[in-house]
């Protein structure tokens, strides 16, 4: 993993370094109650990706995009509504649905599924705004590493589709329970996904979100999976 580094900001919110000296900002909701950073000292985003339209997750992604414009390759109607957002942004701009691969800034960004929901309240139409379906994310790093970052979901058997298909070698998978799943079925993840090193996120933002790496460890050890390597850095602190 020469050249990958990582920095968890809290909740979903994860900045990747790749091996070629691109970044790629994952759900950037800097203003979450554990991010130390706020959004406008974002000082580079080569590639963003957002899972759905949730407000914890797109977050500051317009703000973030409309000063920066990286490659933004999200799912259909997140690219529709956006292009209405982002003046002089929307260039930037890739509507795209699971199961697709794009080439974006020099790296492979494949979306998969995520058993979840997605949208955001609109307050002039009073009723939900539709951004899509969540999503997740398998982006491959010039070096062949690839990346998993679940979005917000709960486990599902086709993450054995996941991979056999994408073989990802490290996932940023939620644990905080209520909203998505628990450690516990995280762990069932893990065994499905056969990663031998994961990232717990959306965990112990809010009272809801209960799960603890912790208790991930002892969920993989009851699984039989107490080798797999759980990375668990506090908000703002960078990981290689």
């Amino acid at each position: 993993m020469s050249g990958f580094a990582f920095t968890w900001w809290g909740h979903a919110c994860v900045e990747v370094e790749t091996p070629g000296g691109k970044v790629i900002l994952f759900d950037p909701w800097f203003g979450n109650p554990r991010s130390a950073k706020p959004a406008d000292a974002v000082e580079r985003c080569d590639l963003l990706l957002v899972t759905h339209g949730h407000g914890d997750h797109m977050g500051d992604a317009v703000a973030i995009a409309s000063r920066l414009q990286p490659v933004w390759p999200c799912i259909h109607e997140m690219s529709l509504w956006l292009a209405r957002m982002l003046p002089g942004g929307a260039d930037a701009l890739v509507g795209m649905n699971k199961g697709g691969t794009f080439a974006a800034a020099g790296l492979g960004v494949t979306m998969v599924h995520a058993d979840h929901s997605a949208g955001d309240w609109n307050a002039d139409g009073g009723v939900p705004l539709y951004l899509g379906e969540p999503v997740g994310f398998v982006v491959e790093l010039e070096d062949g590493m690839r990346v998993y970052h679940a979005g917000d979901t709960d486990v599902f058997g086709d993450m054995a589709l996941i991979r056999e298909l994408h073989r990802p070698d490290i996932a940023f998978l939620p644990i905080g329970g209520h909203y998505t799943m628990d450690p516990r079925q995280a762990a069932k993840a893990v065994e499905l996904l056969g990663v031998k090193r994961v990232v717990p996120i959306h965990y112990g933002t809010f009272p809801a979100l209960a799960g603890t790496p912790d208790q991930l460890r002892a969920a993989l050890k009851e699984r039989g999976l107490d080798t797999v390597e759980v990375v668990s850095p506090q908000p703002g602190q960078r990981t290689s």
